[in-house]
């Protein structure tokens, strides 16, 4: 691995965006390229018509004024975020690694993932983010933007980053599955770690080939793979087994189906994003 990208915010999920950064850097010997993207909104007040409201005296000092405070929000704005990506890189430093780069953005997120991640092999994004603490089951509103645009392997860190020993790939077989599955098989990212291979549904002649293929792929290249069919809802068996398995990191396939499919009949990734606590590698 040559690269990768770390988008912090300041929330409370940013020292543990750069804890998994620093741990995949660590064991790939990767860079790592800290973000802080201020939104348009945080640089800009919203555009307000006060035409025939008031006079043109009145009118001009309101204007005055509102453009003062706009740029008094557009010089907070970058000294935060400069504060916040000095605190990332200390942070990071601690942890061994020597190759970081800081970038203070302006814009939207999904522009910069789509204009930086051709040099880099993953993204690493907080779980949630600023109001993490007041909406314990909502997702941050750029996690799935991020997820659908990137080409690249994302990993949702979770709340505080724990040691891991053991992953787990949610296997269907489908080409998400298998990309995840050839992409670890090649990276020195889980050299070393224990992998369980999961089927959630029932079990078929070509379900139980596929998941087979696999997992000898995998032990080709020195996984130590335990691999099974169980019956059930993906959700909830996936949940379970990494609840009672003491797993450590998912992997697993990100959002398959469009957005206007997943508002009517829900979205796998959105529920086990929620609902597992630990970190989440995501590929498309």
């Amino acid at each position: 691995m040559q690269k990768l990208m770390a988008f912090i915010d300041g929330s409370v999920y940013s020292h543990s965006v750069c804890d998994h950064a620093a741990w995949v850097a660590e064991r790939t010997g990767g860079a790592v390229e800290i973000f802080h993207v201020l939104g348009r909104r945080e640089v800009a007040g919203s555009a307000a018509d006060f035409s025939g409201r008031l006079d043109a005296d009145e009118r001009d000092t309101l204007l005055a004024e509102l453009a003062e405070l706009d740029e008094q929000k557009a010089r907070y704005a970058q000294r935060r975020g400069r504060l916040v990506l000095q605190d990332a890189r200390g942070r990071l430093e601690e942890a061994g690694v020597t190759q970081i780069e800081t970038r203070l953005r302006h814009g939207d997120i999904v522009e910069t993932v789509e204009e930086f991640e051709k040099e880099a092999d993953l993204t690493v994004i907080g779980k949630r983010g600023e109001a993490a603490d007041f909406a314990t089951l909502h997702l941050g509103s750029n996690l799935e933007r991020v997820a659908r645009a990137s080409r690249k392997p994302v990993l949702v860190a979770s709340r505080a980053f724990q040691p891991i020993g053991k992953f787990l790939i949610a296997f269907d077989g489908g080409a998400s599955a298998m990309k995840a599955v050839s992409y670890i098989a090649e990276s020195d990212l889980f050299k070393g770690l224990h992998c369980t291979l999961l089927t959630v549904g029932p079990e078929t002649a070509e379900i139980r080939q596929r998941i087979e293929d696999a997992a000898h792929l995998l032990r080709s290249k020195g996984y130590d793979v335990a691999h099974s069919i169980e019956p059930g809802e993906a959700e909830a068996v996936i949940a379970a087994k990494v609840a009672s398995s003491g797993i450590g990191l998912l992997v697993m396939g990100a959002y398959g189906h469009s957005r206007i499919r997943n508002l009517i009949i829900g979205s796998t990734t959105t529920e086990m994003i929620r609902s597992c606590k630990v970190p989440i590698l995501l590929f498309r």
